[in-house]
């Protein structure tokens, strides 16, 4: 009776590893999407700005930060983001 209330090392071993193995994502792949999602935000800030009016053009819609620097930069945080998900980190 007494040997069931109390665990033994390698019991109490066990139930740690159990919840430890719970939680899929570390710190570290949730640091890695928080950056991912920084540079995600900062592509779709340069790519903002104001569009051609019917009176006027604006020749500013075709530069190249927003059709070249801030579509990569957030392609590149989405595959970033892909990424921090999917990769184990050591231990």
């Amino acid at each position: 009776m007494a040997k069931s209330e109390q665990n033994s090392p390698n019991e109490a071993k066990n139930l740690e590893l159990e919840t430890k193995s719970q939680f899929p994502l570390e710190k570290t792949n949730f640091l890695w999407m928080g950056v991912c999602a920084i540079v995600i935000v900062i592509g779709f800030l340069l790519m903002l700005g104001g569009g051609s009016e019917m009176n006027e053009f604006n020749p500013d819609i075709f530069s190249t930060r927003r059709i070249v620097i801030g579509p990569m930069l957030a392609f590149l945080g989405f595959l970033g983001m892909g990424v921090a998900i999917i990769i184990k980190p050591k231990k």
